[in-house]
């Protein structure tokens, strides 16, 4: 299997989504990211009004890891990751209220701000 890398995203045409989307853009055959499992990925996340990005474990390579419903994760990241298997890629759009809503994190992230995520998933436990 190849390893993935960092991928580009290009930014959103139209009005940003008020509900969580996600879409699978490699559908992994690996285990199946569950509530209570451990998973490890690597993430992109841009604000979707400006299409810059905000953050990226690519950058630091180290890759995220956290237990699906433990609360270490954004909301939308957390529920969108749900049902992913190891070896996929998967796009998760998050509206403001299941991200940072009016509380920022950086001035990269503009309060009210739809986040799109693009996600690799490398294991679950």
């Amino acid at each position: 299997m190849t390893e993935p890398t960092k991928p580009e995203i290009v930014r959103a045409e139209g009005d940003a989504p008020q509900e969580l989307t996600v879409r699978d853009l490699v559908v992994g055959d690996g285990p199946e990211a569950k509530p209570g499992r451990v998973v490890r990925m690597h993430y992109v996340g841009v604000a979707f009004a400006s299409g810059k990005e905000f953050d990226a474990s690519w950058d630091r390579d180290e890759p995220f890891k956290f237990a699906v419903g433990g609360g270490r994760a954004v909301k939308g990241l957390d529920r969108g990751i749900r049902g992913m298997r190891v070896g996929g890629r998967r796009e998760i759009v998050v509206p403001p209220r299941l991200g940072y809503g009016k509380e920022s994190p950086t001035p990269l992230i503009p309060p009210h701000s739809t986040l799109v995520f693009v996600v690799d998933l490398l294991s679950v436990v």
